[in-house]
């Protein structure tokens, strides 16, 4: 088929998402696909994988010349861009327009298949106030939190402090800060006191008006990767120091992992079925990631679901995916056959 991977973009994603689509657009080729890579943040076709992946690098690689980006990501632009003809739209757009819906529902609008899931699931996870309330829902163990909304002037003054009965709620200090609809980690603090709640509360606030003021788990980080009714066997998260942000998620050697993760037979097959539980109630199809905290208690705590899970050669998703006897290349055969609609099936 010929098929557009569609990458970029201008969120704070960006660079991991041309990675992953460097790694997917080859993975296409070897199975014998015709790959056109996108990069939405420039309104440009790349070259090659090569090209996709040297800008992806953080510096990027040498002698490699940055495209300008556009100064809105301009979704509409998105469908002019994309070459006639094509089969499949193969999402590898990390955040923002490419993972809250609007590329999806505008693919949708004109008919062309994609990878991963629909407008409705896309916009739910990636808002994790709402998955977390459907969470609750559904029975799904989910760290307590409360919200601020922030004006929608950023120039306004607002008073984002929590009341005492809140942080109660939350059981007190340390408590995680983060942006309702961000990924990669970005914009998220852990506070350990009073004084650093609202620098962190103000941080997040960059990246959209809500954020959410969460429970800490002390414990362990675990993640489960999906494709459409299976489960892939639970990986255990270690950073070398600190906890997983964006530089453990994406430098060689930050973080270390377990494949599968050294936990009871009866941990692991309730971490799979709550996996696939928040996956079908969110509505999702296709590849996904869930993360969770394990603290003391034993019960795992269900953080979000990601409908665009990376797809580096350092993301959960292909580390899980492999403990299952998956290799890259058959994981991206499995999500393209698991897209909804293939011209000419």
């Amino acid at each position: 088929m010929k098929i557009i991977v569609v990458m970029g973009g201008t969120s704070s994603e960006r660079e991991v998402s041309l990675r992953s689509g460097a790694g997917v657009a080859r993975a296409l080729e070897s199975l014998g696909h015709e790959a056109i890579l996108l990069d939405t943040g420039t309104g440009k076709l790349l070259k090659d994988a090569d090209q996709a992946m040297a800008l992806g690098m953080r510096p990027p690689a040498p002698g490699v010349s940055l495209p300008a980006l556009r100064a809105t990501e301009g979704v509409e632009s998105y469908l002019r861009s994309i070459p006639r003809g094509a089969d499949l739209v193969f999402v590898a757009l990390h955040g923002g327009d490419g993972e809250n819906g609007t590329l999806q529902a505008l693919l949708d609008l004109a008919g062309i298949p994609y990878t991963g899931s629909g407008v409705l699931a896309s916009a739910l996870a990636m808002d994790k106030a709402m998955s977390k309330r459907i969470f609750r829902v559904e029975g799904i163990p989910t760290p307590e939190w409360v919200e601020r909304w922030a004006p929608e002037d950023p120039s306004a003054k607002w008073n984002p402090e929590i009341s005492q009965e809140e942080l109660k709620r939350l059981g007190g200090f340390p408590v995680i800060v983060k942006p309702n609809e961000e990924g990669s980690s970005v914009g998220i603090t852990v506070v350990e006191r009073a004084s650093d709640l609202t620098p962190a509360i103000e941080e997040a606030r960059r990246y959209g008006r809500l954020v959410l003021i969460e429970s800490f788990i002390e414990g362990r980080e675990l993640t489960v990767g999906v494709i459409d009714d299976r489960a892939f066997p639970v990986v255990e998260i270690i950073p070398e120091k600190g906890w997983y942000d964006y530089e453990h998620k994406y430098t060689a050697g930050a973080s270390r992992y377990e494949m599968p993760a050294s936990i009871s037979p009866e941990m692991s097959e309730r971490l799979l079925a709550l996996s696939l539980k928040a996956f079908r109630a969110l509505r999702c199809r296709g590849v996904a990631r869930v993360d969770f905290r394990l603290g003391e208690d034993g019960v795992p705590q269900c953080l979000e679901v990601n409908t665009v899970p990376g797809l580096t050669e350092l993301s959960l998703v292909p580390k899980a995916a492999a403990a299952a006897g998956m290799s890259y290349a058959e994981l991206i055969r499995a999500v393209v056959d698991a897209a909804p609609v293939r011209v000419g099936r």
